[in-house]
């Protein structure tokens, strides 16, 4: 079965757990939202799958088999929430650096297309992003792993950014965490809450509300 799969993921930051028990899946042809509070593990979570934090314990597969570091397979991309590309170097550099597959349609893109011969370090704060974020999107692997992408974004953007996840979206998948729960609703086929160490299933901004991410209603 194509799909990334971890279950019984626990870890601790000194005393305190963090993360107790969570499992997640996620097949090609979906985009799996994860929300949650400062500090409930959104981000470590991500980490753990791509294998940069070694949790406590987690038992991850990928395609099927069982994987201990999710980055050495190839099959996982990562966006981490801070700036993560070289300022001196120029969009086209990037792309050769980045992109194989997909560079044909990376290419077609308005943003890639115009600025190829511009450093990164002349892009503003809310392109230079949407590039990192392309780099990741049309990158070889199956799995896409985006922390805080729409963090830095203006809503025209974001809506772009929104764009791409639903071209690859039958070829690849995606699991993104956002404070901007909005746009996470509106990206996701299917959304979880990680909650008190657990993760608990969203369909509606009522269940958020049920789980006290969101005030009650007034």
């Amino acid at each position: 079965m194509e799909e990334l799969y971890i279950d019984s993921v626990a870890h601790r930051y000194g005393k305190r757990q963090v993360i107790n028990n969570v499992y997640l899946k996620c097949e090609k042809g979906e985009v799996v939202g994860i929300l949650g509070r400062n500090g409930c593990g959104k981000s470590t979570l991500l980490k753990i799958i791509f294998g940069s934090v070694k949790p406590q314990y987690k038992h991850l597969k990928i395609n099927g088999i069982l994987t201990n570091t999710g980055y050495k397979t190839r099959q996982i991309s990562y966006l981490p929430q801070e700036n993560f590309l070289p300022a001196k170097l120029k969009v086209e550099t990037i792309v050769k650096l980045f992109i194989n597959k997909y560079r044909e349609e990376v290419l077609e893109i308005d943003l890639i297309r115009d600025y190829l011969k511009t450093p990164l370090s002349m892009l503003s704060g809310g392109e230079l992003r949407l590039v990192e974020c392309l780099m990741i999107l049309y990158s070889d692997s199956d799995y896409v792993l985006l922390d805080e992408p729409f963090s830095q974004l203006a809503p025209l953007i974001a809506d772009e950014l929104k764009k791409h996840i639903n071209n690859l979206k039958p070829v690849k998948g995606f699991i993104v965490t956002d404070h901007h729960y909005r746009q996470i609703l509106s990206i996701s086929s299917r959304v979880i809450l990680l909650h008190n160490g657990g993760n608990y299933t969203i369909n509606s901004e009522e269940d958020l509300r049920l789980y006290g991410y969101l005030p009650p209603a007034s």
